[in-house]
């Protein structure tokens, strides 16, 4: 399945337009994630815990995403938007959502 920001396919010709489809993805941070985050937060640098969680939650959501599209029959999605975000009284939920539009090219 082709991704793609941009609301074009360089060289293609967009055959039909099936609809909008979209893939979320919603992780828990764990206990250790935010005392080693908050860790980070003090001595500064990267949290590499919480990156490999927005990570493995963008995967998720960008599969879900193109099985939506798979099914409506597409090869391609087009106008990808991707947003973050925290849920849950504490932020401890990371939250990737993904959305295009699904196409035949």
């Amino acid at each position: 399945m082709l991704n793609t920001t941009t609301h074009n396919i360089d060289g293609e010709e967009i055959k039909e337009y099936l609809g909008v489809v979209a893939g979320e993805a919603i992780s828990g941070a764990n206990f250790l994630k935010d005392l080693m985050a908050s860790l980070r937060d003090f001595t500064g640098g990267r949290s590499e815990a919480y990156e490999a969680e927005l990570s493995k939650a963008r995967k998720i959501a960008f599969e879900e995403m193109n099985q939506k599209a798979k099914e409506m029959g597409a090869n391609a999605v087009v106008g990808i938007d991707i947003d973050y975000g925290t849920l849950g009284d504490t932020g401890s939920m990371l939250m990737v959502s993904v959305n295009g539009t699904a196409v035949k090219f």
